[in-house]
C-alpha cells in the first residue's frame, strides 16, 4: 500500500509514539555495532567468526582449536625442549610458553562468559524483540494507510454531495444548448463520483472502523515500544557482566606475567645467557600502566610475588629508606602521593598499614604509595 501525491493526508502519529519509535530504531542501530565490534574484539580472525557463525546456524558445536596464546606457549615450550631444559634459555621458553598458555586459557574463558553474558542477550534482542517491534510497526503502517484511504474516500464523497446538491437547486435559467450539455455533464460527473465513492453515511462508517484498528495497533505498538526501557536496563547488567569478565582475564594476564617475570629473574636483576654467565647489561623493566596500581593492591598474591628485598625488613623496623621509583603513578585520592618514573623518595611504614603500601615523603609531600612501584636502594 502506499499514498499517492495530493490524493491522501498522511496522519500523524502522536510525538510520545515518534519518541519511542525513533529510541527504538536507535537502540538497534548501535546494539548490531557494539554487538560486531565485542565479536572482532574477542575473535579478531574473521575467517574463525564465519567459521563459527556458520556452526552456530547448524547448531553444531565448533572443532577446538588452539587460540594464538596456547599456539605461541606450545611453540616456545616444543623449542625449550629442543634447546635443552638445562640451559638458561631452553628453561625461560618452557617457563614463558606455560605462562602463554596459562592466558590462553585466560582469553578462552573470557570469550566463553562474554558471548553467554553480553553478546546472547543483544543478540536475542536484536533477533527476538525487535524483529517484533518491526512486525507491529509495520501493521500500525498499514492501518493507518487504511485509515488515510478511508478519510479521502469520505473527503470526495462529501464534496460529491454538496455538488449535487448545487446543481439540484440551481436549473440553467437560459434555454441554450451549450448551458443544457454543459448541466447535465456536470451532473453525471457527480453522479459518477457518487457512485465511486459510495454513500456519505458508508464511508463514514468505514472512517470509524479503520481509526479504531489504527488506534488499537498504535497501542500495541506504543506497549511493546516502551519495554526499550526495560531492554536498556538488561543490557546494562550484561555490560556490567562483561566489564567484570575483561577485570578477571586482565588481572589474571597481570599476576600471570608478575609471576613469570619473577621466575625469570628479571625484575630487577638481569637475564642469564645459555652459557649461565651474567649479561653484561641489565634488562629494562617494562613500564606498567598506572591504573594496573588499583589492581595490585587488590590482589595480595600478585603484589606478594614483587615485593622486592629490604621491603620486609623496612615494615617490621621504625625506621626509613631512599627508594627509587620504577614507573609512573597518578595517586587516586589525597592520601596517596603522585609519582614519577626513576625519582628518588624516602619511604617507610607505619603500624597497621596495608601490606602492599608505604609511606613516601617528597619534601614537603607526603602520601601513601604502592610497593610495587618502587626499588629499595641500599
Amino acid at each position: 500500500k502506499q499514498e499517492k501525491l495530493g490524493q491522501a493526508e498522511k496522519t500523524e502519529l502522536d510525538a510520545h509514539l515518534e519518541n519511542l519509535l525513533s529510541k527504538a530504531e536507535c537502540t538497534k542501530q548501535w546494539t548490531e555495532k557494539i554487538m560486531k565490534q565485542t565479536e572482532v574484539l574477542l575473535q579478531p580472525n574473521p575467517n574463525a567468526r564465519i567459521e563459527e557463525f556458520f556452526y552456530e546456524k547448524l547448531d553444531r558445536k565448533a572443532p577446538s582449536r588452539m587460540n594464538n596464546p596456547e599456539l605461541l606457549g606450545q611453540y616456545m615450550i616444543d623449542a625449550g625442549n629442543e634447546f635443552g631444559p638445562g640451559t638458561a634459555y631452553g628453561n625461560a621458553l618452557i617457563k614463558c610458553g606455560e605462562t602463554q598458555k596459562q592466558i590462553g586459557t585466560a582469553d578462552r574463558e573470557l570469550i566463553q562468559t562474554s558471548a553467554i553474558n553480553f553478546l546472547t542477550p543483544l543478540r536475542n534482542f536484536i533477533e527476538g524483540d525487535y524483529k517484533t517491534i518491526t512486525k507491529e510497526r509495520k501493521l500500525l503502517q498499514n492501518k493507518r494507510l487504511d485509515l488515510d484511504a478511508a478519510k479521502t474516500r469520505l473527503k470526495k464523497a462529501k464534496v460529491a454531495e454538496a455538488r449535487a446538491a448545487q446543481l439540484n437547486t440551481s436549473q440553467p435559467e437560459e434555454n441554450n444548448i451549450m448551458v443544457n450539455v454543459s448541466y447535465v455533464l456536470n451532473l453525471l460527473h457527480v453522479k459518477w463520483l457518487k457512485i465511486w465513492a459510495e454513500e456519505v453515511t458508508k464511508s463514514e462508517q468505514e472512517v470509524r472502523i479503520t481509526q479504531s484498528e489504527f488506534d488499537r495497533q498504535a497501542e500495541i505498538t506504543r506497549l511493546l515500544l516502551e519495554g526499550i526501557s526495560s531492554t536498556h536496563a538488561h543490557h546494562l547488567r550484561c555490560l556490567n557482566d562483561f566489564v567484570e569478565a575483561q577485570m578477571t582475564y586482565y588481572a589474571q594476564c597481570y599476576k600471570y606475567m608478575l609471576d613469570l617475570q619473577k621466575q625469570l629473574g628479571s625484575f630487577p636483576s638481569t637475564f642469564l645467557s645459555n652459557n649461565n654467565q651474567s649479561s653484561s647489561a641489565p634488562v629494562q623493566s617494562v613500564s606498567t600502566p598506572s591504573v594496573l596500581a588499583s589492581a595490585s593492591a587488590s590482589l595480595p598474591s600478585v603484589s606478594n610475588s614483587v615485593v622486592t628485598s629490604g621491603i620486609s625488613e623496612l615494615k617490621s623496623s621504625s625506621g626509613s629508606r631512599k627508594a627509587r621509583v620504577l614507573y609512573d603513578y597518578d595517586a587516586a585520592n589525597s592520601s596517596e602521593l603522585s609519582l614519577l618514573a626513576d625519582e628518588v623518595i624516602t619511604v617507610y611504614s607505619i603500624p597497621g598499614m596495608d601490606s602492599d603500601w608505604l609511606m613516601g615523603e617528597r619534601g614537603n609531600q607526603k602520601g601513601k604509595v604502592p610497593i610495587t612501584y618502587l626499588e629499595l636502594l641500599n
